[in-house]
């Protein structure tokens, strides 16, 4: 049975006039195992490097994005072959990828000593201190800081977003992680059920098209902003962030020390700046 990112299941829908039985489409649900293949070439090993949930489609993105973000690989170009892997199962889903380095190449595997699950919901269960995902941005303070945005172009962006989430309007479950320039120009899109695998999965194809650093784009986030999404977007050098929701404490605290902006609850012509206002011109 192939894969698919929607699902429809019989639902009963009460309303004031009473109740009917329909199908419902809703977003799909799945766990993906990435694993990470390495070594010279006599000595190829492979290793179990994550278990997530996620929606499937777009997994080759989702994985070279976790390596890219988790600091496990370096570039693109370090990455041979991505492909799903046979794995016995009652439904025979492709649920396992593969990523291949290319010989010779090392991996920081200093963060995974161990198999980790994460969830849809939470991306950063199970790391075992703080400073396992405190990875350092390739980029850093190095990046010209030039990059700035209108109220106007930041009110905008909800609505470019809502007309291009083509999941999201069939389910209503889905969250989206999107790029934008910062005169508002829609790059690059990406939906999933959990936030984190939405922006792995951006920051994927992003790293595949050589668009990195990301210092003259916003990135923009359908739900709240959470520690690892900030860390995530440090990591590719994206200097401003705004959100639909809240932030976490912990996103604003990251965001402020690495000069990052950080917007929320964009919505309805409002917005509130949390860390480096200078980029938002009102």
């Amino acid at each position: 049975m192939p894969v698919t990112a929607i699902n429809q299941l019989p639902v009963i829908k009460v309303n004031a006039s009473g109740s009917t039985e329909a199908l419902d489409k809703l977003a799909a649900e799945e766990p993906l195992e990435i694993r990470l293949e390495f070594g010279d070439e006599q000595h190829r090993q492979t290793r179990n490097v994550s278990v997530t949930m996620r929606t499937p489609g777009n997994d080759a993105e989702l994985a070279l994005g976790f390596l890219f973000t988790e600091g496990i690989i370096c570039d693109a170009d370090e990455v041979e072959n991505i492909a799903h892997c046979f794995a016995a199962c009652d439904e025979d889903r492709q649920n396992v990828i593969q990523v291949a380095l290319k010989p010779g190449v090392q991996p920081n595997l200093q963060n995974t000593g161990r198999n980790f699950y994460t969830t849809s919901s939470c991306g950063v269960c199970g790391k075992s201190s703080i400073h396992a995902i405190r990875t350092v941005s390739a980029f850093g303070s190095a990046l010209p800081d030039h990059n700035s945005a209108t109220a106007e172009i930041l009110n905008g962006l909800p609505a470019i977003l809502s007309r291009h989430q083509d999941i999201f309007d069939d389910t209503g479950g889905l969250h989206a992680s999107a790029l934008f320039t910062n005169q508002g120009e829609l790059r690059l899109l990406r939906e999933d059920v959990g936030r984190h695998n939405a922006l792995d999965k951006l920051i994927g194809v992003a790293l595949d098209q050589d668009l990195l650093p990301l210092n003259q784009h916003i990135l923009l986030l359908s739900g709240r902003t959470s520690f690892e999404l900030v860390q995530k977007a440090v990591m590719v050098g994206i200097t401003i962030i705004a959100a639909i929701g809240a932030p976490s404490t912990l996103a604003v605290q990251l965001a402020d020390e690495f000069n990052v902006t950080l917007i929320g609850f964009l919505r309805d012509g409002r917005f509130n700046i949390y860390t480096s206002a200078h980029r938002v011109k009102i």
